[in-house]
C-alpha cells in the first residue's frame, strides 16, 4: 500500500512539473517575409519586407523566427542592427537571396548583408547569391573606377552566432566576415566562386575570439579561410579547400601597432589544386604583431603549389611595402601529419624575418612529394625541430 501511494505521488509530481513547464514555456513567434510584402520572383525588391521582419523579431521579448519560403528574393544592401529585446532570433532560409545584378548598386557599400551588435542570432540554410561575376573582370583589369565590392555576409561586434548549412556563391568580395565577435560557429557552409575571382575570401575572421569553423567546402579565388589580427582561440576542422589560396593566417603586420593571433587549430583539411596549403604571411615592415601557438594537423595536399609556407616578405604586386624586416614574431607553430603532393619542387618554405626569426617551428610526420620524387625544403631565419618521418628533410635550425 505504501509503495503504491509513493508511486502515485511521484506520478502526480511528474505531471505537475511537465504541465507547468509547458505552460510557462515562451512561445516562438514566426515572421514570414512574404506576409510582410516580400516577393519571391527575384525581380521585385524585398528589402523593406526583410527590415520589417527584423524590426518585429528584434523588438519582440519572445524567441523569434524569420522565415524565407522557397523562391528568389532581390535584396539591396541592408544592416540588421541590435540591441534586440531577446537573444534568440532564428533566420530560416528555404530560398535564395539575390544581390542586384548591376554590381555598382552595392559595390561601394562595403557589405551586402550585415549584422551589427546582435546577440543570439542563428541562420539555417539558404543560398546567398552575390552576383559578383560582373565586377571581377573590372577589378582584374586594374581599372581605378571599379568599386571595391561588397562582402556578402558580415557579423560585426556580435556574440553567440550560428551559421548552419548556408551556401554563398559569387560574392563581389569576401563571402563571410566575422569581425569583433565572440562565440561564432560556422557549420556546414558551402562557398563557391571562380578561381580567378579577386578578393573573394571564403571566411575571414579578425578581432574575434572563441570561434569555430566546421565541415566547410570552399572553392574561390582567394583564401578559403583567412585569419586577421587580434584573433584568439579559433578552431577550424574538416575543411575542403579548392580552388583558392589555401588557409592563411594573415596578412599580419600591415600596421605598426597591431594585435596578434594566437591559439589557432586547423585540422582535418584537404587542399586540391590550391596556390597554398597552410600559410602564415606578414608584411615586411615594423609591427607589434605576432602569431603563436598554432597547430596544423592532419592535412592532405593534392597538387598544391606551396603546401607549407611562412612568408614574412608578403607584398602583393610588390606595392606598398618598404622591404624592411617584418616585426611580426612567429613562434610555436606545429605541422603534424601533413601528406601527399606538392605541385612545385619546394614543398616546405619558411621565409622568416631576419630581425625576429621564427622560433619553435615543429615538423611531425610530414611526407610531401613532387612528381613522385622527394620534394625540397627552404629555410631562412627559422628555428625548430623535426620528429617522426619528415620528408623533405628538415632545414630548421635546432
Amino acid at each position: 500500500m505504501a509503495k503504491s501511494m509513493s508511486l502515485h505521488i511521484l506520478l502526480v509530481l511528474i505531471f505537475l512539473i511537465l504541465f507547468f513547464s509547458s505552460s510557462l514555456a515562451i512561445p516562438v513567434v514566426t515572421y514570414n517575409v512574404i506576409s510582410l510584402g516580400a516577393k519571391s520572383d527575384g525581380r521585385s525588391g524585398s528589402t523593406k519586407a526583410f527590415l520589417a521582419a527584423w524590426a518585429k523579431a528584434c523588438g519582440s521579448t519572445a524567441a523569434s523566427t524569420i522565415y524565407l519560403p522557397p523562391g528568389r528574393y532581390l535584396l539591396h544592401n541592408v544592416v540588421f542592427q541590435g540591441q534586440c529585446r531577446n537573444n534568440d532570433i532564428t533566420i530560416r532560409i528555404d530560398g535564395t537571396l539575390v544581390a542586384p545584378s548591376d554590381y555598382r548598386v552595392i559595390g561601394d557599400a562595403g557589405n551586402w548583408i550585415l549584422f551589427e551588435h546582435v546577440n543570439g542570432v542563428y541562420i539555417y540554410g539558404g543560398i546567398l547569391d552575390g552576383q559578383g561575376a560582373g565586377l571581377w573582370p573590372c577589378k582584374r583589369s586594374g581599372n581605378n573606377n571599379c568599386p571595391s565590392g561588397a562582402t556578402t555576409l558580415g557579423f560585426s561586434n556580435s556574440n553567440n552566432i550560428l551559421i548552419n548549412g548556408l551556401t554563398s556563391q559569387n560574392s563581389q568580395m569576401f563571402h563571410v566576415v566575422i569581425n569583433g565577435c565572440h562565440n561564432v560557429k560556422v557549420q556546414g557552409v558551402r562557398v563557391s566562386a571562380s578561381g580567378n575571382s579577386p578578393n573573394t575570401d571564403g571566411i575571414h575572421v579578425q578581432s574575434s575570439s572563441d570561434d569555430t569553423i566546421l565541415n566547410a567546402r570552399i572553392g574561390t579565388g582567394d583564401d578559403c579561410v583567412s585569419v586577421g589580427p587580434d584573433t584568439t582561440n579559433l578552431w577550424i576542422e574538416n575543411v575542403a579547400c579548392g580552388p583558392g589560396h589555401g588557409i592563411s593566417i594573415g596578412s599580419l603586420g600591415k600596421e605598426l601597432h597591431e594585435a596578434g593571433v594566437q591559439n589557432v587549430t586547423v585540422k582535418i583539411v584537404t587542399f586540391t589544386g590550391t596556390e597554398n596549403g597552410l600559410r602564415i604571411k606578414s608584411w615586411g615592415r615594423p609591427s607589434t604583431g605576432f602569431a603563436r601557438n598554432i597547430l596544423f594537423q592532419h592535412a592532405l595536399m593534392k597538387n598544391v603549389d606551396n603546401p607549407i609556407v611562412i612568408d614574412q616578405n608578403y607584398s602583393p604586386d610588390n606595392k606598398n611595402c618598404p622591404g624592411k624586416s617584418s616585426g611580426v614574431k612567429i613562434s610555436d607553430v606545429t605541422y603534424q601529419d601533413i601528406h601527399e603532393a606538392s605541385a612545385t619542387e619546394i614543398a616546405v618554405k619558411f621565409d622568416c624575418s631576419p630581425k625576429y626569426p621564427c622560433s619553435g617551428i615543429n615538423l611531425e610526420d610530414v611526407k610531401l612529394i613532387y612528381k613522385n620524387q622527394q620534394a625540397e625544403a627552404s629555410c631562412r631565419n627559422a628555428d625548430g625541430s623535426a620528429s617522426g618521418f619528415v620528408q623533405p628533410n628538415s632545414c630548421l635550425k635546432l
